[in-house]
């Protein structure tokens, strides 16, 4: 039922809604559901329309998403506290509950199916992302596997929901079988961020004993703990980078934020001493098990417990020099306001590099903040390259593996930028 107001034609709030609960929206984000885009941030959002005889609009429920003529656009998972307010999960209207469940375990068939064509498993990779969020159509959902764990991520109000959990998990163990455990470890920024409970600790299935792994990626063995808090350092994104990295790589090498040694302990496939620093003791002492699982490494491997940026400033200082390095600090610009800092962060950093590489030495350069894009975070690159009185060769020009694959229309999901570099 449409009612015409004073500046548009709109839905009257409370009106009944054949399709149930929804949300009108301004022309902008209309317009950019209209192109491909999936998001709905709050400040877009105009009114709420509860279903009939209800008097609001449910946190984590599904709602259809409508322009301001009330014409609809698809059904959306909403959050009521999240500044991206509305997923859009398909492009029907007043999609059910139940319907939406269906979909969810049709989608994971697939995403599992692409999955095993892009990153098959093998002794020498057994990690791979199995979901990952709107790139398969299955927003605020993320799953990751570790040889014999799986990890999983509900990270929507509309996700973290026990009908989906079990929907995942049966999803989940009927394409990978029975011999996997499946753990939720939810984000705890992300959790926080829209105020969702901590779910019961232990795996959704499987072993319950069972919270660590050894996992291969690229033929080196490294160590996962579900119940250790943190991240794996292994980060599965940076997969076919890392083996790219050791194929340039030479001589001496400084890997700046190894974390748990992703790339210093690629590099040491290839070069004669490798350097790797963090500012987490815990992360480094994961490293160096990491490092004792792979004796046949050649090169000399050591860790040192630092802030990059203050480290650099004294390894400049003190004129040391490398043949190879690598930056891959977290993401400095988590937001979109933070990108201007972001900016100067990526420059200082990669203008010390720059002037402690030796002529001939190889960058391996990187920025995963989807607030970055590729050619601002090059221009930045390129003034470093300038300031620091640098020719620099542009060798590769990397992003994610292919098992977190990007969407077109969405450029949130193409976040991670890699530049292979030679310096002279």
């Amino acid at each position: 039922m449409l009612s015409r107001g004073p500046d548009r034609i709109g839905p009257r709030v409370g009106a009944a809604q054949p399709f149930g609960p929804a949300a009108t929206i301004t022309r902008r984000a209309a317009d950019r559901l209209r192109t491909g885009h999936l998001w709905v941030y709050r400040s877009d959002v105009e009114t709420f329309i509860p279903f009939t005889g209800s008097t609001g609009v449910a946190a984590g429920s599904l709602l259809t998403v409508m322009d301001g003529r009330g014409i609809p656009l698809g059904t959306a998972l909403y959050s009521d506290t999240s500044q991206i307010a509305l997923r859009v999960v398909s492009p029907k209207s007043g999609l059910p509950r139940a319907e939406y469940l269906a979909e969810v375990r049709e989608r994971i068939g697939i995403a599992l199916a692409l999955r095993a064509e892009l990153a098959p498993v093998s002794d020498h990779d057994n990690s791979s992302r199995l979901i990952f969020s709107e790139a398969d159509a299955l927003p605020g959902i993320v799953a990751d596997r570790y040889n014999d764990l799986v990890i999983l991520q509900l990270l929507t109000q509309g996700t973290a929901q026990d009908d989906l959990r079990a929907v995942v998990t049966e999803a989940l163990v009927e394409g990978l079988g029975e011999d996997v455990t499946i753990w939720e470890r939810p984000d705890a920024r992300v959790r926080e961020l829209e105020r969702l409970q901590a779910p019961e600790p232990g795996p959704r299935f499987g072993t319950p004993e069972k919270t660590s792994s050894i996992f291969t990626i690229n033929g080196l063995r490294l160590h996962f703990d579900a119940s250790s808090g943190q991240k794996t350092g292994a980060f599965l994104d940076q997969r076919l980078n890392y083996a790219a990295a050791a194929r340039y790589a030479h001589g001496t090498a400084l890997d700046i934020c190894t974390y748990q040694g992703g790339f210093a302990l690629h590099l040491a496939q290839t070069c004669t001493h490798v350097t790797g620093v963090d500012a987490s003791r815990a992360a480094l002492e994961v490293a160096d098990r990491n490092r004792e699982l792979n004796p046949h490494l050649p090169a000399e491997v050591d860790w040192i417990e630092a802030d990059a940026f203050e480290l650099l400033r004294d390894f400049e200082t003190s004129a040391k020099h490398y043949d190879t390095i690598v930056l891959d600090p977290p993401a400095f610009a988590k937001t979109k306001r933070a990108a201007e800092g972001a900016m100067r962060g990526y420059k200082e950093l990669n203008l010390r590099a720059m002037k402690m590489l030796r002529s001939g030495g190889t960058l391996i350069t990187c920025s995963c903040s989807h607030h970055v894009p590729l050619v601002e975070f090059t221009d930045v690159v390129t003034a470093a390259a300038s300031d620091a009185g640098r020719r620099v060769q542009v060798l590769e020009i990397r992003g994610a593996a292919p098992d977190h694959p990007a969407i077109l229309t969405l450029p949130e999901t193409s976040y991670l930028k890699c530049l292979i570099l030679r310096v002279s």
